[in-house]
Protein backbone atom coordinates (compact mmCIF):
# COMPACT_ATOMS: atom_id res chain seq x y z
CA UNK A 1 0.00 0.00 0.00
CA UNK A 2 3.12 2.69 0.85
CA UNK A 3 4.31 2.04 -3.06
CA UNK A 4 0.75 2.84 -3.78
CA UNK A 5 0.11 5.95 -2.20
CA UNK A 6 3.64 6.60 -3.32
CA UNK A 7 2.67 6.26 -7.16
CA UNK A 8 -0.31 8.12 -6.99
CA UNK A 9 1.10 11.17 -4.82
CA UNK A 10 4.27 11.34 -7.45
CA UNK A 11 1.99 11.20 -10.39
CA UNK A 12 -0.76 13.78 -8.91
CA UNK A 13 2.21 16.05 -8.06
CA UNK A 14 4.21 15.91 -11.31
CA UNK A 15 0.66 16.69 -12.96
CA UNK A 16 -0.22 19.77 -10.56
CA UNK A 17 3.82 21.03 -11.83
CA UNK A 18 2.94 20.69 -15.01
CA UNK A 19 -0.84 22.16 -15.21
CA UNK A 20 1.18 25.18 -13.15
CA UNK A 21 3.88 25.29 -15.83
CA UNK A 22 1.14 25.65 -18.51
CA UNK A 23 -1.28 28.49 -17.09
CA UNK A 24 0.14 31.90 -18.92
CA UNK A 25 0.66 34.13 -16.04
CA UNK A 26 3.71 35.36 -14.86
CA UNK A 27 4.21 38.34 -12.26
CA UNK A 28 6.54 40.37 -14.55
CA UNK A 29 5.26 39.78 -17.57
CA UNK A 30 1.95 38.90 -20.13
CA UNK A 31 2.45 35.75 -21.55
CA UNK A 32 1.92 35.15 -25.67
CA UNK A 33 -1.08 33.11 -24.84
CA UNK A 34 -2.99 35.71 -23.11
CA UNK A 35 -2.36 38.20 -25.78
CA UNK A 36 -3.36 35.65 -28.57
CA UNK A 37 -6.48 35.15 -26.84
CA UNK A 38 -6.95 38.95 -26.50
CA UNK A 39 -6.31 39.76 -30.54
CA UNK A 40 -9.49 37.84 -30.88
CA UNK A 41 -11.45 40.92 -30.28
CA UNK A 42 -9.48 43.61 -32.66
CA UNK A 43 -8.12 43.92 -35.69
CA UNK A 44 -5.51 42.46 -37.21
CA UNK A 45 -2.43 44.14 -38.62
CA UNK A 46 -2.85 43.37 -42.11
CA UNK A 47 -6.30 43.25 -42.36
CA UNK A 48 -6.49 47.05 -41.20
CA UNK A 49 -3.59 47.43 -43.53
CA UNK A 50 -6.01 46.23 -46.16
CA UNK A 51 -8.98 48.49 -45.11
CA UNK A 52 -7.06 51.15 -44.98
CA UNK A 53 -6.17 50.88 -48.56
CA UNK A 54 -9.49 50.17 -49.61
CA UNK A 55 -10.27 53.86 -48.25
CA UNK A 56 -7.63 55.09 -50.27
CA UNK A 57 -5.30 55.64 -46.97
CA UNK A 58 -1.88 54.42 -48.57
CA UNK A 59 0.16 56.15 -46.60
CA UNK A 60 -1.12 55.02 -43.68
CA UNK A 61 -1.81 51.31 -44.89
CA UNK A 62 2.56 51.46 -46.45
CA UNK A 63 3.46 52.39 -42.70
CA UNK A 64 1.67 48.76 -41.13
CA UNK A 65 3.06 47.25 -44.35
CA UNK A 66 6.37 48.02 -43.60
CA UNK A 67 5.79 47.15 -39.76
CA UNK A 68 4.44 44.01 -40.60
CA UNK A 69 7.72 43.57 -43.16
CA UNK A 70 9.91 44.10 -40.03
CA UNK A 71 8.52 41.77 -37.74
CA UNK A 72 8.40 39.19 -40.30
CA UNK A 73 4.66 38.29 -40.63
CA UNK A 74 3.44 36.04 -43.43
CA UNK A 75 1.29 37.88 -45.81
CA UNK A 76 3.06 41.54 -45.82
CA UNK A 77 3.99 41.09 -49.97
CA UNK A 78 0.48 40.85 -50.74
CA UNK A 79 -0.25 44.23 -48.46
CA UNK A 80 2.86 45.60 -50.39
CA UNK A 81 1.08 44.53 -54.12
CA UNK A 82 -2.04 45.97 -53.05
CA UNK A 83 -0.94 49.59 -52.04
CA UNK A 84 1.56 49.50 -55.33
CA UNK A 85 -2.21 48.72 -57.42
CA UNK A 86 -3.94 52.03 -55.82
CA UNK A 87 -1.09 53.71 -55.67
CA UNK A 88 -1.16 53.25 -59.62
CA UNK A 89 -4.74 54.51 -59.93
CA UNK A 90 -4.52 57.28 -57.55
CA UNK A 91 -0.76 58.42 -56.96
CA UNK A 92 -1.69 61.23 -54.34
CA UNK A 93 -3.47 58.85 -52.03
CA UNK A 94 -0.15 57.94 -51.11
CA UNK A 95 0.70 61.89 -49.66
CA UNK A 96 -3.24 63.06 -49.01
CA UNK A 97 -4.94 59.64 -47.85
CA UNK A 98 -9.19 60.25 -48.40
CA UNK A 99 -7.97 64.28 -47.39
CA UNK A 100 -9.55 65.89 -50.04
CA UNK A 101 -9.90 68.94 -48.23
CA UNK A 102 -6.29 69.05 -47.22
CA UNK A 103 -5.19 67.92 -50.98
CA UNK A 104 -6.90 71.21 -52.47
CA UNK A 105 -5.42 73.70 -50.54
CA UNK A 106 -2.35 72.76 -52.85
CA UNK A 107 -3.17 72.59 -56.02
CA UNK A 108 -0.98 71.21 -58.71
CA UNK A 109 1.67 71.07 -55.24
CA UNK A 110 0.99 67.53 -54.59
CA UNK A 111 4.60 66.09 -54.01
CA UNK A 112 5.14 62.39 -56.60
CA UNK A 113 7.24 60.01 -54.31
CA UNK A 114 9.94 58.42 -56.30
CA UNK A 115 10.79 56.37 -53.51
CA UNK A 116 8.20 55.95 -50.14
CA UNK A 117 6.26 59.28 -49.70
CA UNK A 118 8.22 62.90 -48.98
CA UNK A 119 7.52 64.18 -45.31
CA UNK A 120 4.91 66.20 -44.84
CA UNK A 121 7.38 69.16 -42.99
CA UNK A 122 10.05 69.11 -45.99
CA UNK A 123 6.57 70.15 -48.08
CA UNK A 124 5.13 72.39 -46.08
CA UNK A 125 8.26 74.47 -45.40
CA UNK A 126 8.36 75.39 -49.14
CA UNK A 127 7.57 79.12 -49.95
CA UNK A 128 4.38 78.57 -51.98
CA UNK A 129 3.09 76.02 -49.37
CA UNK A 130 3.41 77.31 -46.54
CA UNK A 131 2.09 80.65 -48.01
CA UNK A 132 -0.81 78.80 -49.12
CA UNK A 133 -1.67 77.23 -45.75
CA UNK A 134 -1.02 80.61 -43.83
CA UNK A 135 -3.84 81.76 -46.16
CA UNK A 136 -6.63 79.29 -45.60
CA UNK A 137 -5.25 79.34 -41.84
CA UNK A 138 -6.31 83.02 -41.76
CA UNK A 139 -9.93 82.63 -42.98
CA UNK A 140 -10.02 79.75 -40.05
CA UNK A 141 -13.16 79.91 -37.29
CA UNK A 142 -11.32 77.68 -35.11
CA UNK A 143 -10.27 79.41 -32.01
CA UNK A 144 -6.61 77.34 -31.39
CA UNK A 145 -6.28 78.33 -35.20
CA UNK A 146 -6.84 82.21 -34.73
CA UNK A 147 -4.16 82.24 -31.36
CA UNK A 148 -1.54 80.14 -33.35
CA UNK A 149 -2.07 82.58 -35.98
CA UNK A 150 -1.86 85.68 -33.54
CA UNK A 151 1.83 84.12 -32.01
CA UNK A 152 3.33 84.66 -35.37
CA UNK A 153 3.98 88.36 -33.76
CA UNK A 154 5.82 86.99 -30.61
CA UNK A 155 9.35 88.21 -30.74
CA UNK A 156 10.71 86.77 -27.61
CA UNK A 157 10.52 82.88 -28.73
CA UNK A 158 13.02 80.76 -26.71
CA UNK A 159 13.38 77.82 -28.73
CA UNK A 160 12.26 78.95 -32.32
CA UNK A 161 13.16 82.12 -33.86
CA UNK A 162 10.23 84.30 -34.36
CA UNK A 163 8.23 84.36 -37.59
CA UNK A 164 9.12 88.11 -38.32
CA UNK A 165 12.74 87.22 -38.20
CA UNK A 166 15.17 86.28 -41.31
CA UNK A 167 14.89 82.55 -40.15
CA UNK A 168 11.16 82.68 -39.45
CA UNK A 169 10.13 79.95 -41.76
CA UNK A 170 10.25 77.05 -38.87
CA UNK A 171 8.02 78.89 -36.61
CA UNK A 172 5.70 79.47 -39.71
CA UNK A 173 6.08 75.55 -40.67
CA UNK A 174 5.47 74.50 -37.23
CA UNK A 175 2.53 76.97 -37.40
CA UNK A 176 1.24 75.71 -40.58
CA UNK A 177 1.72 72.05 -39.34
CA UNK A 178 -0.13 72.10 -36.15
CA UNK A 179 -3.42 74.92 -37.52
CA UNK A 180 -3.90 72.73 -40.24
CA UNK A 181 -4.60 69.58 -37.83
CA UNK A 182 -6.60 71.77 -36.05
CA UNK A 183 -8.50 73.27 -38.28
CA UNK A 184 -9.43 69.87 -40.05
CA UNK A 185 -10.59 68.38 -36.87
CA UNK A 186 -7.70 65.84 -36.78
CA UNK A 187 -6.73 66.49 -33.17
CA UNK A 188 -8.94 65.42 -30.10
CA UNK A 189 -10.74 68.07 -28.02
CA UNK A 190 -8.05 67.79 -25.18
CA UNK A 191 -5.36 68.22 -27.15
CA UNK A 192 -6.78 71.10 -29.40
CA UNK A 193 -8.04 72.88 -25.85
CA UNK A 194 -4.50 72.54 -24.66
CA UNK A 195 -3.10 74.88 -28.20
CA UNK A 196 -5.22 77.10 -27.33
CA UNK A 197 -4.72 77.76 -24.08
CA UNK A 198 -1.03 77.80 -24.22
CA UNK A 199 -1.00 79.75 -27.48
CA UNK A 200 -3.16 82.43 -25.49
CA UNK A 201 -1.32 82.54 -22.54
CA UNK A 202 2.21 83.02 -24.67
CA UNK A 203 0.21 85.94 -26.90
CA UNK A 204 -0.80 88.25 -23.66
CA UNK A 205 2.97 87.87 -22.49
CA UNK A 206 3.50 84.51 -21.01
CA UNK A 207 6.11 81.83 -21.18
CA UNK A 208 6.11 80.68 -24.98
CA UNK A 209 8.48 77.68 -23.79
CA UNK A 210 5.05 75.12 -23.74
CA UNK A 211 3.58 76.23 -26.86
CA UNK A 212 6.79 75.94 -28.51
CA UNK A 213 7.81 72.74 -27.74
CA UNK A 214 4.54 72.15 -28.81
CA UNK A 215 5.37 73.40 -32.36
CA UNK A 216 8.61 71.67 -32.15
CA UNK A 217 7.21 68.26 -31.66
CA UNK A 218 4.75 68.46 -34.60
CA UNK A 219 7.54 70.15 -36.85
CA UNK A 220 9.45 66.71 -35.50
CA UNK A 221 6.86 64.36 -36.41
CA UNK A 222 6.16 66.01 -39.79
CA UNK A 223 10.08 65.04 -40.46
CA UNK A 224 9.00 61.68 -40.30
CA UNK A 225 5.51 61.00 -41.65
CA UNK A 226 3.98 62.12 -44.58
CA UNK A 227 0.04 64.18 -43.98
CA UNK A 228 -1.79 60.95 -44.39
CA UNK A 229 0.59 59.20 -41.73
CA UNK A 230 0.57 62.42 -39.41
CA UNK A 231 -3.32 62.26 -39.24
CA UNK A 232 -3.25 59.09 -38.52
CA UNK A 233 -0.90 59.00 -35.74
CA UNK A 234 -2.26 62.31 -33.98
CA UNK A 235 -5.65 61.64 -33.93
CA UNK A 236 -6.07 60.22 -30.93
CA UNK A 237 -3.34 62.03 -28.74
CA UNK A 238 -5.12 63.16 -25.73
CA UNK A 239 -2.48 66.13 -24.33
CA UNK A 240 0.81 67.74 -24.96
CA UNK A 241 2.58 65.37 -22.78
CA UNK A 242 1.72 62.54 -24.62
CA UNK A 243 2.49 64.37 -28.32
CA UNK A 244 6.30 65.09 -26.37
CA UNK A 245 6.88 61.31 -25.80
CA UNK A 246 5.29 60.24 -28.75
CA UNK A 247 7.50 62.42 -30.64
CA UNK A 248 10.84 61.43 -28.72
CA UNK A 249 10.36 57.81 -29.38
CA UNK A 250 9.54 58.67 -33.16
CA UNK A 251 13.10 60.47 -33.70
CA UNK A 252 14.81 57.40 -31.28
CA UNK A 253 12.85 54.66 -33.15
CA UNK A 254 15.30 54.90 -36.13
CA UNK A 255 14.22 51.85 -38.88
CA UNK A 256 11.68 50.78 -36.05
CA UNK A 257 9.69 53.91 -36.75
CA UNK A 258 6.73 51.25 -38.07
CA UNK A 259 6.43 49.59 -35.01
CA UNK A 260 5.86 52.32 -33.29
CA UNK A 261 3.21 53.77 -35.45
CA UNK A 262 1.33 50.64 -35.79
CA UNK A 263 1.04 50.23 -32.07
CA UNK A 264 -0.31 53.88 -32.07
CA UNK A 265 -2.43 53.28 -35.23
CA UNK A 266 -4.00 49.71 -33.43
CA UNK A 267 -4.42 50.08 -30.56
CA UNK A 268 -6.21 53.79 -30.66
CA UNK A 269 -4.07 54.54 -27.06
CA UNK A 270 -1.51 56.10 -28.01
CA UNK A 271 -0.85 57.50 -23.97
CA UNK A 272 -0.71 53.62 -22.93
CA UNK A 273 1.84 53.23 -25.34
CA UNK A 274 3.83 56.22 -24.64
CA UNK A 275 3.45 55.49 -20.82
CA UNK A 276 4.52 51.34 -21.75
CA UNK A 277 7.79 52.48 -23.71
CA UNK A 278 8.76 55.39 -21.14
CA UNK A 279 8.92 51.99 -18.51
CA UNK A 280 10.36 50.10 -20.79
CA UNK A 281 12.43 52.44 -22.51
CA UNK A 282 15.41 49.43 -23.72
CA UNK A 283 13.01 46.82 -24.88
CA UNK A 284 9.63 48.09 -24.93
CA UNK A 285 9.56 48.95 -28.87
CA UNK A 286 10.49 44.98 -29.34
CA UNK A 287 8.03 43.98 -27.53
CA UNK A 288 5.48 45.83 -28.47
CA UNK A 289 6.61 44.98 -32.16
CA UNK A 290 6.21 41.74 -31.18
CA UNK A 291 2.52 42.49 -29.55
CA UNK A 292 1.68 43.66 -33.57
CA UNK A 293 1.30 39.83 -34.46
CA UNK A 294 -1.90 39.70 -31.68
CA UNK A 295 -3.93 42.57 -33.03
CA UNK A 296 -4.57 46.09 -31.69
CA UNK A 297 -6.38 44.65 -28.83
CA UNK A 298 -3.33 42.42 -28.01
CA UNK A 299 -0.85 45.81 -28.41
CA UNK A 300 -3.46 47.26 -25.89
CA UNK A 301 -3.55 44.81 -23.57
CA UNK A 302 0.82 44.71 -23.27
CA UNK A 303 0.29 48.61 -22.65
CA UNK A 304 -2.51 48.84 -20.55
CA UNK A 305 -0.46 45.50 -18.19
CA UNK A 306 2.95 47.59 -18.20
CA UNK A 307 4.61 44.05 -18.21
CA UNK A 308 7.52 42.75 -20.33
CA UNK A 309 6.65 40.25 -23.41
CA UNK A 310 7.51 36.78 -22.77
CA UNK A 311 6.89 33.93 -25.51
CA UNK A 312 8.96 30.67 -24.54
CA UNK A 313 9.83 28.07 -27.19
CA UNK A 314 8.32 25.56 -25.44
CA UNK A 315 5.25 26.50 -25.27
CA UNK A 316 4.05 26.09 -28.77
CA UNK A 317 5.50 22.73 -28.86
CA UNK A 318 3.58 21.28 -26.26
CA UNK A 319 0.23 23.55 -27.18
CA UNK A 320 -0.15 21.53 -30.49
CA UNK A 321 -1.62 18.18 -28.77
CA UNK A 322 -4.87 19.01 -28.53
CA UNK A 323 -5.36 17.86 -24.60
CA UNK A 324 -2.72 20.35 -23.84
CA UNK A 325 -3.76 23.21 -25.99
CA UNK A 326 -6.96 23.03 -24.38
CA UNK A 327 -6.08 23.61 -21.02
CA UNK A 328 -3.70 26.04 -22.00
CA UNK A 329 -6.29 28.60 -23.73
CA UNK A 330 -8.66 27.52 -21.17
CA UNK A 331 -6.20 28.98 -18.33
CA UNK A 332 -5.60 31.96 -20.86
CA UNK A 333 -8.95 33.10 -21.18
CA UNK A 334 -9.20 33.08 -17.16
CA UNK A 335 -5.48 35.34 -17.59
CA UNK A 336 -7.22 37.59 -19.42
CA UNK A 337 -10.63 38.05 -17.46
CA UNK A 338 -9.59 37.72 -14.03
CA UNK A 339 -5.25 38.03 -14.19
CA UNK A 340 -5.21 37.75 -10.45
CA UNK A 341 -7.10 34.56 -10.09
CA UNK A 342 -5.45 32.74 -12.51
CA UNK A 343 -1.92 33.49 -10.78
CA UNK A 344 -3.39 32.35 -7.65
CA UNK A 345 -4.59 29.59 -9.43
CA UNK A 346 -0.89 28.87 -10.77
CA UNK A 347 0.77 29.00 -7.23
CA UNK A 348 -2.00 26.70 -5.54
CA UNK A 349 -1.03 24.11 -8.15
CA UNK A 350 2.79 24.70 -7.30
CA UNK A 351 1.81 24.42 -4.05
CA UNK A 352 -0.05 21.14 -4.25
CA UNK A 353 2.50 19.89 -6.65
CA UNK A 354 5.15 20.41 -3.66
CA UNK A 355 3.11 19.07 -0.97
CA UNK A 356 2.26 15.62 -3.22
CA UNK A 357 5.62 15.59 -4.25
CA UNK A 358 6.59 15.33 -0.28
CA UNK A 359 4.09 13.19 0.75
CA UNK A 360 5.33 10.86 -1.87
CA UNK A 361 8.94 10.59 -0.22
CA UNK A 362 7.28 10.38 2.94
CA UNK A 363 5.82 7.25 1.30
CA UNK A 364 8.41 6.05 -0.04
CA UNK A 365 10.51 5.90 3.18
CA UNK A 366 10.98 2.88 4.64
CA UNK A 367 8.44 1.60 7.28
CA UNK A 368 10.24 2.57 11.24
CA UNK A 369 11.08 -0.37 13.26
CA UNK A 370 9.10 -1.46 16.28
CA UNK A 371 11.81 0.97 18.81
CA UNK A 372 11.07 3.74 16.66
CA UNK A 373 7.15 3.31 16.88
CA UNK A 374 7.78 5.64 20.27
CA UNK A 375 8.96 8.46 18.46
CA UNK A 376 5.71 8.72 16.10
CA UNK A 377 3.74 11.48 16.34
CA UNK A 378 0.71 11.83 14.21
CA UNK A 379 0.45 14.72 12.20
CA UNK A 380 3.79 15.98 12.43
CA UNK A 381 4.89 14.61 9.22
CA UNK A 382 2.16 16.55 7.30
CA UNK A 383 3.68 19.60 8.65
CA UNK A 384 7.02 19.13 7.34
CA UNK A 385 5.42 18.22 3.73
CA UNK A 386 3.81 21.82 3.84
CA UNK A 387 7.19 23.58 4.88
CA UNK A 388 8.58 21.59 1.96
CA UNK A 389 6.11 22.63 -0.51
CA UNK A 390 6.94 25.62 0.70
CA UNK A 391 10.16 25.94 -0.49
CA UNK A 392 9.12 24.37 -3.42
CA UNK A 393 7.06 26.83 -4.22
CA UNK A 394 9.65 29.30 -4.03
CA UNK A 395 12.38 27.46 -6.17
CA UNK A 396 9.48 26.77 -9.19
CA UNK A 397 8.93 30.79 -8.84
CA UNK A 398 12.65 31.07 -8.76
CA UNK A 399 13.42 28.93 -11.86
CA UNK A 400 10.31 29.64 -13.95
CA UNK A 401 8.98 32.64 -13.73
CA UNK A 402 10.90 35.36 -16.12
CA UNK A 403 12.40 38.89 -15.39
CA UNK A 404 12.19 38.80 -11.76
CA UNK A 405 15.22 40.65 -11.80
CA UNK A 406 15.21 42.88 -14.22
CA UNK A 407 16.44 46.21 -13.54
CA UNK A 408 13.81 49.22 -14.37
CA UNK A 409 14.24 50.93 -18.01
CA UNK A 410 12.89 54.41 -17.27
CA UNK A 411 14.95 57.05 -19.03
CA UNK A 412 17.18 58.44 -17.11
CA UNK A 413 15.89 62.22 -18.69
CA UNK A 414 14.01 63.66 -20.83
CA UNK A 415 14.77 64.91 -23.76
CA UNK A 416 14.56 68.93 -24.40
CA UNK A 417 16.14 71.78 -26.44
CA UNK A 418 17.52 74.20 -24.53
CA UNK A 419 18.82 77.80 -26.11
CA UNK A 420 22.58 78.31 -25.31
CA UNK A 421 23.75 80.93 -22.62
CA UNK A 422 26.92 82.73 -21.80
CA UNK A 423 28.65 83.02 -19.15
CA UNK A 424 26.79 80.17 -17.62
CA UNK A 425 28.38 76.58 -16.23
CA UNK A 426 28.08 73.65 -18.07
CA UNK A 427 28.22 69.96 -15.57
CA UNK A 428 30.18 67.19 -16.57
CA UNK A 429 28.23 64.15 -16.80
CA UNK A 430 24.73 64.47 -15.82
CA UNK A 431 24.01 65.14 -12.26
CA UNK A 432 20.29 64.26 -12.32
CA UNK A 433 21.58 60.21 -12.08
CA UNK A 434 20.85 58.59 -8.63
CA UNK A 435 22.89 55.38 -8.24
CA UNK A 436 20.86 52.90 -5.59
CA UNK A 437 22.28 50.16 -4.54
CA UNK A 438 19.38 48.25 -3.16
CA UNK A 439 18.71 47.42 -7.34
CA UNK A 440 16.55 44.25 -8.17
CA UNK A 441 19.08 41.57 -7.89
CA UNK A 442 19.62 42.17 -4.52
CA UNK A 443 16.23 42.73 -3.28
CA UNK A 444 15.49 39.05 -4.91
CA UNK A 445 18.91 37.87 -2.91
CA UNK A 446 17.78 39.29 0.52
CA UNK A 447 14.14 38.06 -0.03
CA UNK A 448 15.47 33.67 -0.83
CA UNK A 449 18.05 34.75 1.85
CA UNK A 450 15.52 35.36 4.20
CA UNK A 451 12.59 32.96 2.72
CA UNK A 452 14.74 30.10 3.23
CA UNK A 453 16.00 30.89 6.65
CA UNK A 454 12.43 31.29 8.07
CA UNK A 455 11.21 28.22 6.71
CA UNK A 456 14.64 25.99 8.48
CA UNK A 457 13.72 28.15 11.54
CA UNK A 458 10.45 27.07 11.33
CA UNK A 459 11.24 23.67 10.47
CA UNK A 460 13.58 23.56 13.74
CA UNK A 461 10.18 24.47 15.55
CA UNK A 462 8.33 21.68 14.37
CA UNK A 463 10.98 19.23 15.49
CA UNK A 464 11.25 20.70 18.48
CA UNK A 465 7.18 20.16 19.61
CA UNK A 466 7.85 17.04 17.72
CA UNK A 467 10.39 15.56 19.95
CA UNK A 468 8.21 17.24 23.05
CA UNK A 469 5.11 15.43 22.45
CA UNK A 470 6.85 11.79 21.79
CA UNK A 471 6.31 9.11 24.24
CA UNK A 472 9.60 8.50 25.60
CA UNK A 473 11.03 9.84 29.23
CA UNK A 474 12.73 13.66 29.70
CA UNK A 475 16.14 11.59 29.68
CA UNK A 476 15.59 10.51 26.76
CA UNK A 477 14.11 13.39 24.72
CA UNK A 478 17.45 15.25 25.86
CA UNK A 479 19.30 12.75 24.04
CA UNK A 480 16.90 13.12 21.22
CA UNK A 481 17.94 16.92 21.05
CA UNK A 482 21.25 16.55 21.31
CA UNK A 483 21.03 14.33 18.39
CA UNK A 484 19.37 17.57 16.23
CA UNK A 485 22.27 19.90 16.96
CA UNK A 486 23.01 19.72 13.46
CA UNK A 487 19.31 20.10 12.00
CA UNK A 488 19.27 22.96 14.52
CA UNK A 489 22.57 24.65 13.13
CA UNK A 490 21.59 24.30 10.02
CA UNK A 491 20.46 28.04 10.01
CA UNK A 492 24.53 28.66 10.19
CA UNK A 493 25.63 25.94 7.33
CA UNK A 494 23.23 27.25 5.04
CA UNK A 495 24.21 30.96 5.59
CA UNK A 496 27.77 30.25 5.22
CA UNK A 497 27.11 28.14 1.86
CA UNK A 498 24.95 30.97 0.34
CA UNK A 499 27.64 33.42 1.23
CA UNK A 500 30.14 31.62 -0.48
CA UNK A 501 28.36 30.58 -3.51
CA UNK A 502 27.15 34.56 -3.75
CA UNK A 503 30.69 36.07 -3.35
CA UNK A 504 32.07 33.47 -6.57
CA UNK A 505 28.96 34.61 -8.55
CA UNK A 506 30.31 38.34 -7.75
CA UNK A 507 33.83 37.48 -8.07
CA UNK A 508 33.27 36.02 -11.68
CA UNK A 509 30.68 38.58 -13.14
CA UNK A 510 28.22 36.74 -13.64
CA UNK A 511 25.53 39.12 -12.34
CA UNK A 512 25.90 42.77 -10.57
CA UNK A 513 26.22 41.81 -7.03
CA UNK A 514 27.00 43.77 -3.74
CA UNK A 515 28.49 43.02 -0.04
CA UNK A 516 25.62 43.26 1.67
CA UNK A 517 23.74 40.73 -0.45
CA UNK A 518 26.48 38.27 0.45
CA UNK A 519 26.81 38.95 3.82
CA UNK A 520 23.44 38.74 4.48
CA UNK A 521 23.05 34.68 3.93
CA UNK A 522 25.07 34.55 7.14
CA UNK A 523 23.61 37.47 8.90
CA UNK A 524 20.00 35.55 8.76
CA UNK A 525 20.99 32.28 9.55
CA UNK A 526 23.18 33.77 12.83
CA UNK A 527 19.92 35.57 13.69
CA UNK A 528 17.71 32.76 13.09
CA UNK A 529 19.56 30.60 14.82
CA UNK A 530 20.20 32.80 17.78
CA UNK A 531 16.88 33.21 18.58
CA UNK A 532 15.76 29.66 18.22
CA UNK A 533 18.68 28.10 20.52
CA UNK A 534 17.80 31.12 23.45
CA UNK A 535 14.23 31.73 23.45
CA UNK A 536 12.70 28.34 22.08
CA UNK A 537 15.59 25.44 22.71
CA UNK A 538 16.82 26.67 25.70
CA UNK A 539 13.81 26.82 27.73
CA UNK A 540 13.00 23.56 26.73
CA UNK A 541 15.97 21.72 27.81
CA UNK A 542 15.55 23.55 31.11
CA UNK A 543 12.38 21.85 31.73
CA UNK A 544 13.72 18.14 30.80
CA UNK A 545 16.41 18.82 32.76
CA UNK A 546 13.75 19.79 35.70
CA UNK A 547 11.20 16.94 34.76
CA UNK A 548 14.65 14.19 34.09
CA UNK A 549 15.83 15.15 37.92
CA UNK A 550 12.80 15.27 39.89
CA UNK A 551 11.66 12.22 38.22
CA UNK A 552 8.87 13.05 36.39
CA UNK A 553 7.32 9.76 35.17
CA UNK A 554 6.78 10.20 31.49
CA UNK A 555 2.99 10.14 31.40
CA UNK A 556 3.08 13.85 33.56
CA UNK A 557 5.18 15.33 30.40
CA UNK A 558 2.70 16.98 28.04
CA UNK A 559 1.37 14.75 25.23
CA UNK A 560 3.15 11.52 26.53
CA UNK A 561 1.15 8.59 27.62
CA UNK A 562 1.49 7.03 31.14
CA UNK A 563 3.63 3.86 31.69
CA UNK A 564 2.20 1.59 34.11
CA UNK A 565 6.45 0.62 34.89
CA UNK A 566 7.32 3.60 36.27
CA UNK A 567 7.76 4.41 39.73
CA UNK A 568 9.42 7.15 41.53
CA UNK A 569 12.72 6.83 42.87
CA UNK A 570 13.43 7.55 46.77
CA UNK A 571 15.73 10.11 47.77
Amino acid sequence: MRWLFFLFCAALGLALLACGLLVPMHLRAVDAGVLERAGRSGPALLDEGKTLAGEQKLGTAQMLMQAARLETFPGWDRLEQLIASQARQNPAALTWGADTRAKNLFPGNTPVPKAGTEPFTDFIVQQKNRDAALAALNRSPTLAVRELMRSRSLTKTVLLPPSSSASGQAFDAAVSVCGLLSDDGHLTTGLNRRIATLAERANQGGDTRPLEEVLMDFLSLGERFNWDQLVAFVAQIPDPETLHQLAGEARAAGTNLPVLFAAVELSGKPAAVAGYLAKFSQTGLKDLGASLAYGGAGVDELAQRGQRFYRPDWERRVTAFASVGNFFYRAADLGLRQPQLALAGKWLAYLLAGFFLAAAMHFARPAVSALERPLQVRGFHLVREFLFSLGFLLVVLLLSEPFLAQESQKGGFSFRLLPLTTGGVVPAGIASIQQTIMNPIILLTLLLFFVLQSLLYISCLVKLAEIRRQRVPPRMKLRLLENEDHLFDAGLYLGFVGTIISLIIASLGLVKFSLMAAYSSTSFGIIFVVIFKIFHLRPARRKLLLEAEAGTPPGADAGCVPSATATTPAY
